[in-house]
């Protein structure tokens, strides 16, 4: 089994069940504070991989919603450093295993890269259950 390095949004429900779902699988999580953690683009880069720089992206961010930010409009430099100043912006989770980085959390593709042993029950995990017309979470007092 793996240990996964878990950037998280503390408090994110759709987190607390990826993280479940890991050590369910048998794999050991390290749980960390994306929003508290130290950014730089280096940094950021491995974990989008190939994927276009709208995928980068949490779409359920305020700045996102509200239109101040448009992700289709961005190059790779300015997604990242608007990424570094503003860490609610990077879609979750940011994961980890034995230097290979992956961002967000589709089960199958998790799978395929680590195992979840048949733990995954189906349903979206990645999807803010709270809804777009929520209003935004509150981000902890502590980060």
């Amino acid at each position: 089994m793996a240990t996964v390095v878990f950037h998280e949004k503390p408090g994110c429900a759709n987190n607390t069940r990826q993280k479940v779902l890991l050590a369910a699988a048998g794999h050991t999580v390290w749980a960390r504070s994306l929003l508290t953690e130290r950014w730089t683009p280096l940094r950021l880069r491995p974990f989008f991989g190939d994927l276009p720089v709208v995928d980068w992206f949490n779409l359920s961010a305020p700045r996102i919603k509200s239109g101040e930010i448009d992700p289709t409009r961005l190059t790779e430099t300015e997604a990242l450093l608007l990424m570094q100043a503003d860490p609610l912006l990077i879609r979750r989770p940011l994961m980890e295993v034995d230097g290979d980085c992956r961002v967000g959390f589709d089960p199958v593709a998790v799978d395929a890269w680590i195992g979840l042993g048949g733990a995954w029950a189906g349903g979206d995990l990645e999807t803010c259950p709270r809804g777009p017309s929520a209003t935004p979470c509150k981000v902890p007092e502590s980060t």
